[in-house]
């Protein structure tokens, strides 16, 4: 229920409006078109209003004001005279029917309720309860911190209020507009995600320059197959000293790589560099990598080394 309380020289008048319906006796009252506003932070808010009053009264004064903070019994201020809001308020209404009020450029200290008053030669009115204005900005949430490779996953774009406006989302990865993801819905659903994928995301309102913060979306995998590099490439003598090293691309990085010898059971050495000193015949034969990380592991294919001075291949 909405109700609209008439100041005037005593006894005190008090008439009561349900929101689009005016009091019984239909001769006083402020009629909001919303009890409640949520704008995006920067934005224009147009609160539409009409008032009626009797027949015979005369409009001395109209203004939109707010009571917090105000003393009880203490006149209401005009908003239009505080420094806060001089620059940019603007009553688009009339001294007639019309009461409909402009904020430009909303910030979250705007964040009241709002209340028209206006004054005749007979009495004064303000219309209670008033419009309660919420300002938000824009947060992007998502589904999960991190996605594994070939997952899905849920881009949310939040804000403190339901928006009043119907709004349309943009989406943004790392600065640049994600055009074919312009909707209606607030969420970005990325199916089958890939590395590339990964990125700054945020989101904004069309229509409005205000854009959320980034979050970063990570995107896990596994290793791609590793890859086996050979110092010093070519001939190998025996006595040498044989460095080989195992390499792959995954997200988190790989924290063990494992080495192995074809046809032996168990692992000949760890770490990303297997080296073999003063290397005889013995050490002949074929070797792969193993590199490991949270999300899985893969193994390289094997190369030959042949102390015997013969080329090193791959099979």
């Amino acid at each position: 229920m909405v109700m609209s309380i008439m100041l005037a020289p005593p006894p005190l008048i008090f008439l009561f409006m349900i929101h689009g319906v005016y009091s019984a006796d239909d001769e006083w009252g402020v009629n909001y078109s919303s009890s409640s506003i949520c704008a995006l932070k920067g934005s224009i808010v147009i609160i539409n209003c009409t008032y009626k009053y009797p027949t015979g009264y005369k409009i001395v004064n109209v203004f939109w004001t707010k009571t917090d903070g105000i003393p009880p019994n203490e006149e209401h201020p005009d908003l239009s005279k505080d420094s806060e809001y001089s620059q940019r308020i603007q009553y688009l209404g009339d001294k007639h029917h019309n009461c409909t009020m402009r904020l430009t450029d909303v910030r979250q200290t705007d964040s009241h309720e709002y209340y028209f008053r206006f004054i005749t030669d007979k009495a004064k009115w303000i219309g209670v309860p008033g419009v309660s204005l919420d300002i938000t900005d824009l947060q992007v949430e998502s589904s999960g911190e991190r996605v594994t490779e070939g997952h899905s996953v849920t881009l949310t774009c939040k804000s403190r209020c339901s928006l009043t406006d119907r709004s349309t989302f943009i989406w943004f990865k790392n600065t640049q507009s994600l055009s074919e993801r312009t909707d209606r819905n607030n969420q970005l659903i990325l199916q089958s995600v890939r590395r590339e994928d990964a990125g700054n995301y945020s989101c904004a309102v069309q229509g409005h320059k205000l854009t959320s913060p980034h979050r970063y979306l990570n995107v896990i995998y596994a290793p791609d197959k590793p890859v086996i590099s050979i110092n010093p490439s070519g001939e190998i003598m025996e006595g040498d000293s044989v460095n080989l090293t195992c390499s792959s691309e995954s997200n988190p990085p790989v924290y063990n790589y494992i080495w192995f010898k074809v046809n032996e059971r168990s692992s000949v050495g760890s770490g990303q560099t297997y080296s073999i000193t003063n290397i005889n015949s013995r050490h002949s034969g074929w070797f792969y990598c193993e590199a490991q990380n949270e999300v899985g592991s893969q193994r390289s294919a094997a190369v030959s080394v042949n102390v015997k001075g013969m080329n090193i291949s791959l099979f």
